[in-house]
Parts: C-alpha cells; structure tokens; sequence
C-alpha cells in the first residue's frame, strides 16, 4: 500500500488534477483546464482517493467539494506540484520558464507592472508572473512565510532578516498634493487651512509624511486616514482636502485637477520602493531576469519633469 501511495503522489499529473477540481469547484471545469476528458480527471482523482484510502472529494449532482481529507493534505500536494515545477524549469536550458508569484502594493501595479509584464512576455515567454497585490505589510509576511517568490513594497522601517535581501528601485519624493496649485511659499499656510486626507500613518510610507508634519510642527485638521493612495488622489481631485503622499510612479496620468509640490528639505522622507527576495531564491534565472528588467527599465524618469 504504501510504495502504491508513493508511486501515484509522485505523479504529479494526478496530483494537479485533484487541484483543478477543487480550484474550479466541478470536474467538467476542471477538464476543461487541463485539456483532457472528465473521465480521465474522475479517474485521476479516484485513483488517488484508492491510494490514500481516504474520500477527497463529496461529489454533487453538478458540482464537487473537497472533505476535510483532502484540505488538510491541499497544503503539501500544491509543495509538491511547485517542486516539481521548479524540477523542470532547472533543467530547462533552452529559456526561462515556470511561474513566479511576485507581490506588488497598488501604486507599483499601475505604475510599474504593465511595463513590466509587457517586457518579461516579450523576452522569456515561457516566464509567468502570478501578481498578488497587498500592503506592504501584507506582502512582507506573505514573501516570510514562503508564499511569493519576491514583493515590490515600501522599504521596510526595520533591519531585514539574513534570509531576505532588498534590491532598490526608486525613490519617491514627499509631496503636496492639491486640487489647486500652490506656491512654494506658502506650503505651511496650505498645509494648515487644508483639510488632511492623511496618508495612514500606521502603514510604512504614511510614516515618512506623519514624520514632515512633526518635524515642521504642522498641525492640520484630519479629513480620514488612508492606506489607498489612488483613492486619496481621487478626493483631492474632487477637492476635498489636501494631502501629504509619496510622487508615486504613474502619478502624472492622473487627472489635471490634481497638483503637486515638492516639499522643501524632505529629501530624507522619501519613500523608498525596493524588491525583497529570499537569500536563496527557488528561481533564481527568473529572479536575476526581473531585477534586470526593474532596475534597468522600471524606472519612471519623468516624476521630476511633473514637479
């Protein structure tokens, strides 16, 4: 019984099909997915079902759901099928391929991905980038557990572990952002009459403008507070307040009615955006690759030309 377990878990193929049914919720959708019969799926599963000697699967009259078998062994069956991946893309000298789970917060998908995704499917084809977007919070205990392959976040406010490195990209300078222009002389009285639609000081760029304010012993009445810097330039947009927030890439494609002023000796509270990655990386030609691809050509020269 045991070798019999061995030999079907080691056959991944029957491994990914119990996977496709539970992702897609119905074993025709899930032949669908993997191109081949809904006889050949059922079989797949039942195979696996007689080697576990256990039911994975309560089947329906137009649907199927996992027992509590199955999503208690879900966790090591999709270690097992990425291992096996990584197998492959290792011996794959022709090009790189396989599937990369790359996190990004918000600003980083508008603003820095579309290039990105443009460029990598143009140069390694065979190359998937699964994005998973999130804080940077998020995406940091996300990259910690093992879950991605590399996060494009805010420079973390603390030393990074051994096991993690940093690679930096950009920095972001502190701006006003306004629904009017506003002269560099009067800043302080804009900062003070506005209402703050304050960029969250709780997250790890609403820290560095929280930090100006302090600094320059600016006190501005608090419209809300804000993880959401899209959102933020959409109330200020419509003028609703004001704000303090990081000259994101990607914010020239905002509307004209928002205005932004580089604020004075604020060069220390810029927001540093960075790529994180594990020390040993599970793909590191795909890995090498997108560093390439983000050093070399995610840089957006012209936030300066808009300040």
């Amino acid at each position: 019984m045991l070798l019999s377990a061995i030999g079907f878990l080691l056959d991944i193929r029957f491994l990914q099909s119990l996977v496709s049914v539970v992702e897609t919720g119905s074993i025709i959708s899930a032949a669908r997915r993997e191109k081949l019969t809904s006889a050949a799926i059922s079989q797949r599963v039942q195979a696996l079902e007689r080697s576990l000697g256990t039911t994975l699967l309560v089947r329906h009259a137009r649907s199927v759901a996992p027992t509590e078998a199955c999503l208690l062994l879900l966790p090591r069956i999709r270690h097992l099928i990425r291992e096996a991946s990584l197998l492959r893309d290792d011996l794959d000298e022709r090009q790189i391929s396989g599937e990369m789970r790359i996190g990004a917060i918000s600003t980083v998908m508008t603003g820095l991905m579309p290039d990105l995704l443009h460029t990598a499917a143009q140069v390694a084809p065979r190359l998937k980038l699964r994005l998973v977007p999130g804080t940077s919070l998020l995406l940091y205990e996300q990259l910690m557990q093992g879950h991605l392959d590399a996060a494009l976040l805010v420079e973390p406010p603390f030393v990074l572990p051994k096991s993690l490195k940093a690679v930096a990209l950009h920095s972001e300078p502190l701006v006003l952002m306004t629904h009017d222009p506003v002269d560099q002389t009067r800043i302080r009285d804009r900062i003070e009459a506005g209402a703050l639609i304050r960029y969250d000081p709780l997250s790890w760029g609403g820290r560095l403008a929280t930090a100006y304010l302090d600094r320059e012993r600016l006190f501005p009445e608090v419209l809300c507070d804000m993880d959401a810097l899209e959102a933020i330039a959409i109330l200020v947009e419509r003028g609703l307040g004001i704000s303090l927030v990081p000259a994101w890439q990607g914010t020239n494609q905002k509307a004209s009615g928002i205005h932004l002023t580089r604020l004075p000796d604020s060069e220390s509270l810029a927001r540093q955006i960075v790529l994180l990655h594990p020390a040993t990386p599970a793909r590191p030609k795909a890995l090498a690759l997108l560093c390439g691809l983000l050093v070399n050509g995610g840089r957006d020269a012209s936030i300066d030309e808009h300040l």
